[in-house]
């Protein structure tokens, strides 16, 4: 039957600790890179980090773009981490406007320079927030995908951004998190559940994320 989960390698992920990531959970996960791997693939995960466009371009360059749309449009499972959740949207301005996927209608757009965070301690004046935006930070669940299972409101998670990204519909919505200003943090229409933050660097909470993504693609 071969593994469930398949990581795609468009060359500008964090793919082996991603797939280390799905191996603590007790799931095989296979790093693929050909067009044939991805239709074939049962789960499809798209890791990524770095800029919007490269991303794009490097997807384009192995023929990946048309087997990931058709495999997500045929109902695959299908989980975007980081800039595998910005790609899906309609377009992002990093570095001029670039054309995405398309899957779900929206834009990526960049933090506001100069944002702060109005909250501190009784009488300090607001803390200038920094871009990226970098570290741990809370998670407000709007809706639960079945791989958010019993994850607490407010959990904390590892973030490493600059962009965000603004859904057209706000039904896609899964948890928003603020750092200056309230953004989408997660995703979830269908098949697809994409994440800003990294499950893989997200310590025992990431990895149940990661497993039950897992779970439910296998059927388990």
């Amino acid at each position: 039957m071969g593994s469930i989960i398949s990581i795609i390698d468009y060359g500008m992920g964090n793919l082996r600790s991603v797939q280390k990531a799905f191996e603590k959970t007790g799931y095989e996960a296979l790093i693929i890179r050909s067009p044939q791997e991805v239709r074939d693939a049962r789960a499809l995960v798209l890791p990524g980090v770095g800029a919007f466009r490269d991303c794009l371009k490097n997807l384009e360059a192995l023929n990946l773009i048309t087997p990931v749309v058709n495999s997500i449009r045929a109902g695959k499972p299908f989980l975007g981490l980081c800039l595998g959740l910005q790609i899906l949207f309609s377009e992002s301005e990093e570095f001029g406007i670039t054309p995405g996927l398309d899957i779900i209608k929206g834009r990526v757009v960049r933090f506001p320079d100069r944002m702060v965070e109005q909250q501190g301690p009784a009488g300090s004046s607001p803390a200038r927030l920094k871009i990226p935006h970098m570290g741990w930070n809370t998670v407000s669940i709007k809706q639960r995908p079945p791989c958010l299972g019993d994850i607490p409101d407010e959990a904390y998670f590892y973030f490493v951004h600059s962009y965000y990204v603004v859904p057209q519909d706000q039904g896609v919505v899964a948890t928003t998190t603020r750092y200056g200003v309230e953004f989408t943090s997660s995703i979830w229409k269908d098949n697809v559940v994409a994440f800003q933050f990294h499950p893989e660097k997200s310590q025992a909470r990431g990895l149940k994320i990661l497993k039950t993504f897992a779970e439910t693609a296998a059927g388990d």
